[in-house]
């Protein structure tokens, strides 16, 4: 495993980070989940990613049993907080106030633990000010309970504007959390500039655009059984949008000679590709079985030579996604 900086910050981070979106307390069963968490460990893999959202907060329980036991101060745990959790109540989601401080209270009772590495605004919220937000934040960072902020799904704007007020408050704002990978690269003409002036890394999640990457759907086929396509539970309508085009899918079974020559799997290359720009701090991948892990983990330190990044391009040509207004 090899590490990186997260933004211009202080905290050091595995190129390969562990989620368990849409897995851990809902995909798959717990003694399943723990072996997942245990092959990231055994393979270097020190940050682990969570959201109190997922699975309405039972995969932050599984995180934590799973990495009870653990030394702490070797590991990089986040989590983040917006959408809604409990009953529904009207202050049970958002980034008022009183839904960061009950929330963030709540992530580390379950997350077993006293502090989190880094706690994230899972989206940007339109009907609460920015300063209010912050300064919920500086305050848990104050007292002790999160060491840095992060956000996920920012716009440009958005990240510009709370960059400027946490220098103002002295928050140490370091990441934004976007969707990337080969086919999915709406945040490189304008999140990432904006992110690299304030000073923030990426921790990307799905890229290997929910599986497509692997090249196991075929165009004209229907999904495998067993796959997240054919799973309701593992985001089944998020991957339909890829597999409604045969001419996308087509496309990506190009890339399986660019990824023979390099002996990688399909996988392999696809996050490896993602930790090619120099901005990406972490990769993020999710597994049902050890063995994925042990698979995917094998993209940390791979580079990518010029000629293959164009190979890549010139294989996906027409069907990559760059438009900036589809962040978030």
């Amino acid at each position: 495993m090899e590490f990186r900086r997260l933004g211009r910050s202080g905290l050091s981070v595995s190129e390969i980070s562990y989620g368990n979106w849409i897995t851990h307390g809902s995909q798959v069963e717990e003694e399943q989940a723990l072996a997942c968490v245990k092959a990231a460990l055994d393979a270097g893999i020190t940050t682990f990613d969570t959201a109190d959202v997922y699975a309405n907060t039972r995969a932050e329980s599984v995180l934590g049993r799973a990495l009870a036991g653990q030394r702490r101060e070797s590991l990089e745990i986040f989590t983040k907080v917006f959408w809604p959790t409990g009953p529904g109540g009207p202050n049970d989601k958002g980034l008022g106030r009183k839904h960061i401080i009950e929330s963030a209270n709540a992530s580390l009772t379950r997350l077993q633990t006293d502090y989190v590495d880094l706690y994230q605004a899972h989206r940007f919220d339109s009907s609460v000010s920015l300063e209010e937000t912050f300064l919920a934040f500086a305050d848990l960072v104050r007292a002790g309970k999160v060491l840095y902020i992060g956000v996920s799904e920012w716009t440009a704007g958005q990240i510009t504007a709370a960059a400027e007020l946490a220098r103002e408050l002295r928050v140490p704002l370091i990441s934004n959390q976007p969707q990337y990978s080969m086919l999915w690269r709406v945040i490189e003409s304008e999140v990432i500039p904006a992110s690299e002036e304030a000073g923030l890394g990426q921790i990307v999640w799905s890229p290997i655009a929910q599986g497509v990457l692997t090249g196991k759907y075929q165009p004209g086929q229907p999904p495998p059984e067993g796959s997240r396509a054919t799973d309701e539970k593992s985001g089944k309508e998020f991957i339909a949008r890829f597999l409604r085009n045969d001419e996308l899918l087509a496309k990506v079974q190009d890339l399986r000679p660019i990824a023979e020559e390099l002996d990688l799997s399909m996988a392999q290359l696809a996050v490896a590709w993602v930790l090619q720009n120099q901005n990406v701090s972490s990769a993020i991948i999710g597994a049902t079985r050890p063995e994925q892990v042990h698979e995917n983990v094998k993209a940390a330190g791979v580079r990518l030579e010029a000629d293959v990044l164009k190979k890549i391009d010139d294989a996906l040509d027409g069907v990559i996604m760059r438009d900036p207004s589809r962040t978030g």
